[in-house]
């Protein structure tokens, strides 16, 4: 029992449970990533994209109800299981509007429809459907410019930015990991070779450089993860290169050497283990900054396209309002992205303490 206590890993675990608020940024980071999992399951808005619009709702405050009348339903659209409907989202099978007020007469409906707050429609006359016909919606945080709920759209960006950090820095440790490991462990021509490599794209400002390749691979989703994986790979790869160095020429790797282990075996189980701790630290810190370089390219329009919510995205739509009586449209997202960023930079500061690598060459 008492090796067990005292087992590295559980050592490490202890020493980053001390780090309150390194645990408290672990604890943020996954409350995010299940409610990006759970996704349509838990938005107020099912549809596909949260992208249900109501254009005479557009800009209201958060907490506001409306009531909605259904005017037609289709029988024609499927109805999808939990699973599909958790990536997807569900399909309206119902059209509906805004109402202030409505009365049925056998199989009518007289309702005026919501057109503005200090207006007033004329009562029309519409089929009664059969099953619900009106139901409230509740905006907990309001509506952007198309009618859209916010907060739906909010919690459909988090699967975004996470899965945009988690497969661009996937790609970087793929890249960083393998260049910097044939760098430090060979040496000369191979190393001056990467080593100039890296000093070129370590020159070039991160958001112009993943600017310019998504030029060449074009907008969408999954270019976003190329173009920001290929740009954040220089960190780890300086890192491990510079831990290469130091360990290639330790006791335990001359004797692998001597037992005539290939080069390969060397590095991936005996080098890379012992350096483990100071790329995971790395890696923290490039998912922070995955995350603001997928929301400056949203902005910039060459993010997720619309009508993919993305918090960049959100913002670009909405920063005009930020001197209007709206703000909170542009502020959330805003909020989201700060204290997502701020979650893993605070994972980052607790890893770095817990594996003692406060020595080493890694920044956060």
């Amino acid at each position: 029992m008492s090796s067990q206590s005292n087992s590295p890993s559980q050592k490490i675990w202890r020493k980053f449970k001390k780090n309150k608020l390194a645990f408290s940024g672990m604890v943020f980071i996954l409350l995010m990533m299940l409610m990006g999992i759970a996704g349509y399951l838990i938005t107020p808005d099912q549809t596909p994209y949260a992208n249900s619009m109501h254009l005479q709702l557009s800009n209201k405050k958060p907490g506001r109800s409306f009531e909605f009348l259904i005017i037609s339903r289709n029988p024609k659209v499927e109805q999808v299981g939990v699973f599909e409907k958790m990536l997807y989202g569900q399909e309206a099978n119902f059209k509906v509007i805004p109402i202030t007020a409505y009365r049925k007469v056998g199989k009518t409906v007289f309702a005026r429809e919501y057109i503005g707050d200090d207006e007033q429609s004329e009562e029309a006359e519409y089929p009664l459907v059969s099953g619900k016909n009106v139901y409230r919606q509740t905006f907990w945080l309001g509506t952007d410019m198309y009618g859209r709920d916010l907060l739906s759209r909010l919690i459909l960006g988090i699967r975004v930015s996470l899965s945009v950090g988690l497969m661009a820095v996937l790609i970087s440790l793929f890249i960083g990991i393998s260049s910097g490991a044939i760098a430090g462990y060979f040496g000369g021509k191979v190393d001056a070779g990467i080593s100039w490599l890296m000093n070129v794209i370590w020159s070039l400002p991160s958001l112009l450089l993943v600017i310019a390749i998504s030029f060449a691979l074009g907008k969408g989703f999954w270019q976003i993860f190329i173009a920001v994986g290929l740009s954040t790979w220089v960190d780890v790869a300086r890192l491990v290169r510079g831990q290469v160095l130091a360990l290639k020429e330790v006791e335990f790797v001359e004797a692998a050497k001597a037992l005539g282990f290939s080069t390969p075996r060397i590095i991936i189980k005996h080098i890379l283990p012992n350096i483990a701790g100071p790329i995971l630290v790395v890696a923290s810190a490039n998912f922070a900054s995955a995350i603001i370089l997928e929301s400056g390219l949203s902005f910039l329009g060459f993010g997720a396209q619309p009508p993919m919510p993305s918090w960049g995205g959100m913002i670009k739509e909405h920063y005009g309002y930020i001197i209007m009586d709206a703000a909170y449209l542009a502020v959330l997202p805003g909020v989201a992205i700060m204290l997502t960023v701020y979650a893993f930079n605070l994972l980052a500061i607790g890893l770095r303490d817990a594996f003692d690598v406060k020595s080493q060459n890694v920044t956060v």
